[in-house]
């Protein structure tokens, strides 16, 4: 059996045919198929999202942070 090609017109007119519980139940089984689902649609990699901010800080640079971060911790002049 050879597939045919039908026109909108063609198939406005048939469906136009159907009472309305029938057009009813035909948009039903139509509209899912035209919008796309939220979770196909592909989903970035972390390294992707988090490319524009650069590359990540050594383990030197975090070392020397921490360093001078906590440096003169604790401070005598505090608690009293």
């Amino acid at each position: 059996m050879a597939e045919q090609t039908l026109s909108y017109e063609t198939v406005y007119t048939l469906a136009m045919q159907l009472s309305r519980v029938e057009r009813a139940r035909l948009i039903a089984q139509i509209a899912p198929t035209l919008v796309e689902e939220p979770g196909k649609q592909p989903k970035r990699s972390l390294r992707g999202i988090l490319s524009g901010y650069g590359p990540a800080p050594s383990a030197e640079d975090i070392d020397q942070a921490r360093r001078e971060m906590w440096g003169n911790f604790p401070r005598e002049d505090i608690g009293r």
